[in-house]
């Protein structure tokens, strides 16, 4: 028993010392990367022998060859790759740290009058182990979405979150409009996927039909409350996006149905059978976000998975992006995004499209891309060099620069632990453990 209260205490101390990352060098440090294989994300060939210059938190110029500021910390990558931070579309982080203890899961709510009002900002932990542990491997921005509400089919409100230096991890709220439909999903709306569309569309109806200044809605009387109905005011006027999550056909044709009728702009997430309706997404530009990773069917609703669904999707024209699994969505957020970005290749995406699904698409998606997802003069300076291929999942990030600043990928609580139990150090260690 007292070794368990040892261990569990040094556990909690290592997550507190991890918490929140380390810095090298400030912001106002011009900073030039030389010799980098530099994939700017404007292109599909890297810059090669290329030069970046990182100043006051900015990129201020790159090219090949280009000679760096007399000023600047120069520092060799040596020919490596690099790329721009990465970008999750879909994650959990900040919202979950243990996913079997309920007081560390605030990405869903149970009961309560919460449903399209469920705004997940609120319970944005700065201080969970897993940023470190994302960020170490290059994810710089991430979206972090509900899980669910009782108020079927909505789940709530996602959040843009900024990972490394400065206080606000926050960067923009109220991203998108999570609704679930599906097999799945059907019990919350009386047991019939056919209701979660009914419930849906009649909710779009009263929001519209609300006056936020007199709260009167319809003549008749309204299924949706008022918070939800406030909520729901950026999505019928087209300024937040509603992103559906769905997989099976009938339901993604649904999502284009619902897409005609109301010009309300769209998300799909999951699209496990998007690949059938690849042509009507691409014509109505509707993203998707896909699992890559999904081969088999977890549900009768993705019978139709297979690997080369982003392939198809992007041959299709459709803009793919990535959200892996609900274990990745915080714990190795960032290397089983890339995990799936590498099988997405494998099975006929492009390389560069695999990147630009963790870097430009995501930004574009979620209107990011004048300051972030690609290297180019005047955005932030999220910057990774990497080890070897970034689509390799033995692959490491070396170094990791967040909006100018190098941020420490060694300060994890994986780290911290291996350096405190390597056998190598065993005079660190207490003495219970010297044996």
């Amino acid at each position: 028993m007292t070794r368990v209260v040892v261990i569990c205490g040094l556990l909690a101390a290592c997550a507190v010392a991890g918490a929140g990352a380390a810095f090298a060098q400030s912001s106002s440090t011009t900073t030039a990367l030389v010799h980098a294989r530099l994939y700017t994300m404007q292109d599909n060939r890297p810059l090669e022998n290329a030069t970046v210059v990182i100043r006051a938190g900015k990129v201020q110029a790159l090219g090949p060859g280009l000679a760096p500021p007399a000023d600047a910390r120069v520092i060799d990558v040596e020919g490596r790759i690099v790329t721009p931070g990465l970008m999750s579309a879909g994650s959990q982080l900040a919202l979950v740290e243990v996913g079997s203890l309920a007081d560390t899961r605030d990405h869903s709510v149970a009961s309560g009058a919460l449903g399209a009002a469920f705004d997940v900002q609120y319970a944005l932990n700065a201080n969970t182990a897993m940023l470190d542990l994302a960020l170490s491997d290059g994810l710089t921005r991430a979206i972090t979405h509900p899980e669910g509400s009782p108020v079927a089919p909505f789940l709530g409100q996602g959040a843009l979150l900024r990972l490394g230096p400065g206080d606000t991890l926050l960067e923009r709220s109220r991203v998108a409009m999570y609704v679930r439909v599906g097999g799945g999903a059907a019990a919350g709306a009386g047991g019939s996927r056919s209701a979660s569309w009914s419930l849906l569309r009649n909710a779009l109806e009263e929001a519209r039909r609300f006056r936020p200044t007199t709260g009167a809605g319809s003549p008749r009387d309204q299924l949706l409350g008022r918070l939800d109905a406030e909520a729901l005011q950026p999505v019928v006027t087209g300024r937040m996006p509603l992103a559906i999550v769905a997989d099976r056909e009938s339901d993604i044709r649904q999502v284009l149905s619902l897409h005609d009728d109301t010009r309300v702009p769209g998300i799909l997430y999951g699209g496990a059978e998007a690949w059938r309706v690849a042509k009507e997404l691409a014509a109505r530009r509707i993203p998707v976000v896909i699992d890559p990773t999904l081969n088999l069917p977890a549900s009768f609703d993705a019978m139709g998975a297979r690997l080369d669904n982003a392939a198809l999707l992007h041959e299709a024209g459709v803009r793919v992006a990535f959200a892996v699994s609900a274990f990745f969505r915080t714990y190795n957020a960032g290397s089983g995004m890339r995990l799936g970005a590498g099988l997405a290749v494998a099975n006929g995406l492009p390389w560069i499209e695999g990147l630009r699904a963790m870097t430009s698409t995501p930004a574009s998606i979620f209107g990011l891309s004048d300051h972030y997802g690609a290297v180019r003069v005047g955005v932030d300076a999220d910057l990774v060099v990497w080890d070897g291929d970034p689509l390799e999942p033995s692959t490491s990030a070396l170094r990791v620069w967040a909006r100018g600043v190098e941020v420490s990928v060694e300060n994890t609580r994986q780290h911290a632990l291996a350096q405190r139990y390597s056998p190598l150090r065993k005079a660190d260690v207490p003495p219970a453990y010297r044996r």
